[in-house]
């Protein structure tokens, strides 16, 4: 069944616009009758029959939503960009692997620099991710920060992870082990 973003604000008048609407509408070629099934991004999800079709708007009618238990814990991603399309690779595989948080970093040995938009194209491809992957939780994408004020301004509690190749560096997996009811993680990867 296809997915599709309906944003918190749009659920109550149940109606596709923009981008979702003309993919329904004239890429998948959908009709008035047909079930699809909507998320907020916040978590909730509902299918929903189509009531009307036109190239602008999809009209609804929404079943009954579901909220499921977010998983724990929120996982934020602190990544250095990579050159090249990487960035986007790893936006899509957080979005999957369920993060809560993906924070793009610029460090002294980020080769690209992100030009204006790039953020705005994260933040589709996390979207894109969400309604593939069947994830109802869409992450935030933050715009990218250089390092040092990143670091500056991270005062968030929680368990803090460097992801590392050093000698003696341990799998993150026994890290959680020694930290039970953890609820915010932050992992920082990149050079």
């Amino acid at each position: 069944m296809a997915r599709f973003f309906l944003p918190p604000s749009e659920w109550s008048s149940a109606t596709l616009s923009g981008d979702e609407a003309k993919h329904f509408a004239q890429v998948l070629r959908g009709r008035a009758g047909d079930t699809v099934t909507v998320f907020d991004g916040e978590g909730r999800r509902a299918d929903a029959e189509v009531l009307h079709v036109s190239k602008h708007e999809v009209s609804l009618k929404l079943q009954e939503a579901s909220v499921p238990t977010p998983p724990l814990p929120a996982i934020t991603l602190a990544q250095a960009i990579p050159k090249g399309k990487n960035m986007d690779l790893i936006v899509q595989k957080a979005v999957e692997l369920g993060v809560a948080r993906i924070q793009p970093l610029v460090t002294k040995n980020t080769i690209v620099h992100p030009g204006e938009g790039k953020s705005d194209k994260w933040r589709r491809t996390a979207l894109e991710a969400c309604k593939q992957c069947g994830q109802d939780t869409l992450p935030e994408v933050a715009d990218a920060v250089p390092f040092d004020d990143w670091l500056a301004s991270h005062e968030t509690a929680g368990l803090k992870i460097i992801a590392s190749l050093a000698p003696g560096a341990r799998p993150m997996r026994d890290v959680l082990h020694d930290h039970p009811g953890t609820r915010e993680v932050t992992l920082l990867i990149g050079p």
